[in-house]
């Protein structure tokens, strides 16, 4: 029997990839202790695993004795940690609960997730920090940067997943890789996933959607009008379309769609140029993206309805002039949804601010995606139980781990180390015992 803890648990993402590795190997689990502080996610938790993880880790004292730590601690700022000789200082971070029950308890290995950025914070001094306190511990440690959707999930997000062994060197076969950057290049892609010896599944957007979507998600008749406006009566031209507005590229603007107002053809030209040209070095770094004058404006811009244009925009809310400079003014929270994915691709990562604003086109239809198309996102069967508040779900996606790649990553690590050596031989041995145990007679009879 393998004990763990599962701290920092959300909705019990990795708890499920931890057990649905250890049943890979018919080893039994046993979580002795979770802990969780967002009230929703405990009720998902609850839901689905029989128990209550509502705690404030940083005030557990005595735990169970346990085999195994999974912790998706989140990143708070290590503020100067890392800055001094040593690396030594943790405290104040929610990483320090990691590292103090670790120490005080000595399980025999552990798996922790977190965002990618990790690795860069503070110059790298956040990282160093953490595997230096790891090691300082007794773990030997290995780390990879996986991305999603290598592993049968349709979500392009890149983790980091940290493990460690005690008092052994830890072997693992996974290697990082971070994907295709995005949707378009992983269609482009002719070869998925080189770094396995054996073929991988790969699923895209259109394999996780739903059949019968009940109307709640479609998008209002006022929204879908606005896009018609743009792209005609075959809405799958949104295929992979953002809706925002300081970006060029597959992009659908506020005053494209009208969200403020009618535009005409030359003041939607204007502002398209204007997106597209103030991010350029010519205008100097630290104005990358900002205001522009009227003198830079110009030089991309040489009509002469330039200040009537101007004054049209600003008076239609899509352009400030502020200190003799112009910059548009971003309607993006306008849109019932903000990216429409590409159903033979990847969905872009999935956030707990703006999962609830992803669409897609179906059978002609314009809609958002249903928390349960999330939860697929992020690879939880549909044996998993949702709340019934969608927005709660929403977020609670946003935050979760693919659970496919936990169940990777923890598969590996078994096959390729001695940690749960001893309960695999114990199973074996209740196993072989039960086989040779012959049942009474009675036993027969009921048969």
């Amino acid at each position: 029997m393998i004990k763990f803890i599962d701290l920092y648990a959300g909705t019990g993402g990795i708890r499920l990839g931890f057990e649905q590795a250890c049943r890979k190997f018919d080893l039994k689990t046993e979580c002795v202790f979770a802990s969780e502080i967002d009230k929703n996610a405990c009720a998902s938790y609850e839901l689905n695993f029989g128990h209550n993880p509502f705690s404030d880790v940083t005030k557990v004292e005595e735990l169970p004795p346990f085999d195994f730590m999974l912790a998706g601690f989140p990143c708070q700022s290590f503020s100067y940690a890392g800055k001094r000789r040593g690396f030594g200082e943790t405290r104040g971070t929610l990483f320090f609960e990691v590292e103090r029950l670790l120490a005080r308890y000595k399980p025999k290995g552990f798996l922790l997730e977190n965002v990618r950025g990790l690795t860069t914070h503070d110059k790298g001094r956040t990282f160093e920090t953490i595997i230096h306190s790891l090691k300082n511990n007794g773990y030997s440690v290995d780390y990879f940067l996986l991305n999603s959707s290598n592993f049968g999930v349709p979500q392009n997000r890149v983790r980091i997943y940290i493990l460690g062994v005690l008092n052994e060197q830890i072997n693992m076969t996974l290697q990082s890789d971070l994907g295709a950057s995005d949707s378009h290049k992983f269609k482009q892609r002719n070869e998925q996933l080189s770094i396995f010896s054996e073929p991988k599944i790969i699923r895209v957007v259109k394999d996780i959607l739903e059949n019968n979507v009940p109307k709640k998600y479609e998008c209002t008749k006022e929204f879908v009008a606005k896009l018609r406006k743009v792209v005609g009566d075959d809405l799958s031209k949104l295929h992979g379309y953002r809706l925002i507005d300081y970006r060029g590229g597959q992009a659908i603007h506020s005053w494209e769609l009208g969200i403020k107002g009618d535009c005409t053809k030359a003041e939607i030209e204007f502002l398209n140029l204007l997106i597209a040209n103030r991010r350029k070095k010519t205008f100097g770094i630290h104005q990358d993206g900002k205001s522009l004058t009227l003198e830079q404006i110009k030089t991309f811009y040489q009509k002469d309805d330039l200040e009537n244009i101007l004054g049209s925009l600003i008076e239609k809310g899509y352009l400030s002039a502020y200190d003799n400079k112009y910059n548009p003014v971003a309607g993006n929270m306008s849109f019932e949804v903000f990216k429409f994915l590409d159903p033979e691709s990847i969905s872009i990562t999935l956030t707990a601010s703006d999962t609830n604003r992803l669409g897609v086109i179906q059978n002609g239809k314009a809609r958002k995606l249903t928390p349960r198309e999330c939860a697929r996102l992020q690879g939880f069967p549909d044996s998993y139980k949702l709340l019934d508040k969608d927005n709660a779900v929403y977020k609670q996606m946003g935050n979760a781990v693919s659970v496919p790649v936990i169940e990777a990553v923890v598969t590996d690590l078994i096959e390729n180390n001695n940690i749960f050596d001893s309960a695999i031989e114990c199973e074996r041995e209740q196993g072989a015992s039960l086989a040779n145990y012959e049942l009474p007679s009675t036993a027969y009879a009921m048969v």
